[in-house]
């Protein structure tokens, strides 16, 4: 799980927020951040694929993470890549070859 992040707010907004949590509306300040969030990101879907595009630029998620990250196919969002100009990464045969071996040793435990 990611780190917590602090970030300051208007004091009324904090207000709203304790209020809708005293009021039963939530069970936690981290709920009416997740909801929020849910919220953006379905009135405004390209601040998920520019987030999923920006975690994959990163090396933070893999190509296939990142897709699903912005709610697409794999094949939608190479086209995504392709179109802000993004080089695709692609993993050298040592790097593959860890993965792979990682794997297998999961699948035996």
């Amino acid at each position: 799980m990611a780190q917590a992040e602090t970030f300051s707010l208007p004091e009324v907004m904090s207000s709203e927020i304790d209020a809708l949590v005293k009021s039963g509306h939530y069970s936690s300040k981290s709920d009416v951040a997740k909801d929020a969030m849910r919220c953006l990101f379905e009135h405004k879907p390209n601040l998920k694929i520019t987030a999923a595009v920006e975690l994959y630029i990163s090396d933070t998620v893999s190509l296939g993470k990142a897709a699903e990250i912005a709610e697409m196919s794999t094949a939608d969002f190479k086209d995504i890549l392709a179109d802000r100009g993004i080089a695709r990464k692609f993993p050298s045969s040592q790097e593959r070859r860890k993965k792979g071996i990682a794997l297998l040793d999961k699948a035996r435990r």
